[in-house]
């Protein structure tokens, strides 16, 4: 091709190119495509025009558009810096009544903490974060003429790492423990305001209220606070379950989530200059000055107040169309499942968290009259016949906890009677989720459920029985092994329930589609199993095992750990048995938690089965061969809806 006519051929769309990049409202798509023609055009210009100034030309737009992108990375920047500058700060707004909530709360909890120990001064010892211990070692600092001692210990360096580490990980407690109706974040609202009016009143006892007032705020006036807000932000998440307003509860969580999470990444610089100055500051604070104190204080409390409470305004006030937000957009959900076809494992594995999405209402709805009743009935049993286990604490918790309401290590004959009764309850429990396969449309119905879970419960009790065995009397440390036998019966249940042909031969469907499939399956288990346990972390996390032996403290505890603690420490005001509440809270949590993820994994045999039917009987496509021919093209028919 001639050089003129190449440039004659492609000139409108240089210009146009141009003109796009110097536009910075243009569509960045549409730029990518024209880019895209401009680098074959110049690799065009370099083989036959390399010497002619096209090709020059053509470079120069190229560089152009090089340019460009290393401006947006610059950019970035620059809207990083709008996040702060207005988005966080209008999140701060929209949650203003929660952080003054919160904040209202917290002070509460510290003026009680500090009358308590104008009553009582032995109240700041009954505090669990404090306790004798840490009162003595404050006494005898005193004495020392160092009051504020403890803020001394180890080197600066490891200081600042464990304390900003600990200022995070409380903030992040009082903030995510929120979703529990936030009912975790007043818990962790009182533990720290309590403590604090504590110890500020016990040191005005002593007559060192402001030389531990000019110690510990160089440091609180920014740790404390964030607590506080942190608090707000945890009131914040939790309202979104019980205020959805004219959302789905879903919906609104997530709206409160993404608010609450915004409000809490403004406190991590906060976090860290609060660990900085408790570890460099703070720990050297007898050689500084008074009014040298008075002014961190003073400036760390102004930068709060204007970052949280007048900022927020300022900036609400210039940009209130941006105040309120947009409904989210609604998400459409599948709500009636096919059955008759064949899914992917992905699909399986989607289809089940929104299946579960879908019934978990009506499932517990059945599982509130049915089954429930008989959990509570058995648990207390088993308390009462085993009360002396609750007095104990526990290296494995969860499965000591199990072991006691379940009867898995069968100690008597009660033991096991009791767990033939949990075979039932979750043979019942199997029923009323795979019931709704096969009436996915119909609405909970006791009247209609009560006949069919007569019929089909002796066949899903004996189809589930060998899964039964192994999950009621196999040690918890042999499941990694026994994980790879289950596959053979782990669709035993679905089959039987779901499947239309006579019982002999659904019993046998189930051992093979397990076996024909058993990859798949212990795939899916695996995972499944996988995603619960890190959703089980908050309850159960591995890092919270104890040494019972030398009462050493978890490396880490979770959330039911520290609820549970509470609920000790309370409880020794009332009885000498203080543990017994506390362990019957771990089993109501456990208890709560097989209920809400037991389904999962119920969905998933249904689906499961479903997919290896078709792939074995085609019985989908047979029934789309039945059907066609039938639709009348002038006139819809049911077949026109299925």
């Amino acid at each position: 091709m001639k050089e003129t006519s190449f440039i004659e051929q492609n000139k409108e769309k240089w210009k146009k190119f141009q003109s796009l990049t110097s536009n910075q409202t243009s569509d960045p798509e549409e730029i990518a495509d024209l880019y895209s023609d401009i680098t074959d055009d110049l690799s065009y210009a370099q083989t036959f025009y390399n010497k002619r100034t096209v090709r020059v030309y053509l470079n120069q737009i190229a560089q152009g558009i090089h340019n460009l992108v290393h401006k947006q990375r610059k950019d970035s920047f620059k809207k990083l810096f709008t996040v702060w500058r207005v988005s966080i700060p209008l999140e701060i707004y929209r949650s203003r009544k929660n952080l003054l909530f919160a904040l209202f709360v917290f002070l509460f909890w510290t003026i009680v903490g500090a009358i308590s120990t104008h009553f009582n001064p032995d109240f700041p010892r009954m505090i669990p974060s404090m306790g004798d211990g840490y009162v003595e070692m404050t006494l005898k600092n005193i004495e020392k003429g160092d009051p504020l001692g403890v803020y001394h210990s180890g080197s600066q360096i490891s200081m600042f790492l464990e304390i900003t580490l600990n200022n995070i990980q409380v903030s992040f407690y009082t903030f995510i423990l929120g979703i529990f109706f936030t009912i975790g974040t007043h818990i962790m609202i009182f533990n720290n305001s309590i403590m604090l009016g504590a110890f500020q009143y016990f040191f005005h006892l002593k007559g060192l209220l402001i030389v531990s007032f000019l110690g510990i705020w160089i440091h609180g006036a920014f740790e404390i606070s964030s607590i506080a807000i942190a608090g707000g932000a945890g009131i914040t998440l939790g309202n979104g379950i019980l205020f959805p307003g004219s959302y789905t509860r879903l919906q609104s969580l997530q709206l409160s989530a993404k608010r609450g999470l915004k409000i809490m990444m403004s406190l991590i610089p906060f976090l860290i200059a609060a660990g900085f100055l408790e570890s460099f500051v703070t720990h050297n604070y007898q050689e500084l000055a008074d009014w040298s104190k008075w002014t961190i204080i003073c400036i760390s409390f102004a930068i709060i107040i204007f970052y949280y409470i007048i900022f927020p305004i300022v900036v609400a006030r210039r940009h209130p169309e941006l105040v309120h937000e947009s409904d989210p957009p609604l998400k459409k959900y599948i709500n009636v499942f096919d059955m008759n076809k064949i899914r992917t494992f992905g699909q399986i594995f989607s289809d089940t968290f929104s299946f579960y999405r879908v019934h978990i209402g009506k499932i517990l709805r059945y599982n509130l009259v049915l089954t429930i009743p008989i959990i509570i009935a058995v648990v207390i049993f088993q308390d009462l016949m085993r009360y002396e286990d609750l007095t104990h604490q526990y290296e494995y918790d969860w499965s000591s906890q199990l072991s006691i309401i379940m009867g898995f290590d069968i100690q008597s004959f009660s033991d096991f009677v009791v767990t033939l009764l949990w075979t039932i309850i979750f043979s019942i429990f199997t029923l009323s989720i795979l019931y709704h396969f096969k009436n996915q449309e119909q609405k909970a119905s006791l009247k209609l459920f009560l006949p069919f879970m007569l019929q089909k419960l002796p066949g899903t009790w004996l189809g589930m029985s060998f899964l039964f065995v192994i999950l009621f009397y196999i040690p918890w440390y042999w499941m990694f092994l026994v994980l790879f036998v289950s596959p053979f019966f782990w669709l035993q249940g679905a089959s039987i329930v779901l499947g239309e042909e006579p019982f002999g031969k659904r019993f046998g469907n189930g051992f093979r589609y397990g076996a024909r499939n058993y990859g798949n399956v212990l795939l899916g288990i695996s995972l499944m199993g996988l995603v619960l346990f890190i959703f089980a972390q908050p309850i159960a996390c591995v890092l919270s095992y104890q040494e019972v032996n030398f009462m050493r403290e978890p490396a880490l505890e979770d959330f039911l750990d520290k609820f549970a603690g509470f609920v000790k420490n309370v409880s020794r005001y009332y009885t000498a048995d203080f543990l017994v509440p506390a362990n019957i809270t771990r089993q109501i949590v456990y208890i709560i938690f097989i209920l809400f993820s037991l389904p999962f994994f119920v969905i998933m045999m249904g689906f499961m089965f479903f997919t290896f039917r078709e792939q074995t009987h085609s019985t989908g496509l047979r029934k789309q061969f039945d059907n066609f021919g039938k639709r009348k093209r002038y006139q819809e028919t049911s077949l026109d809806f299925e």
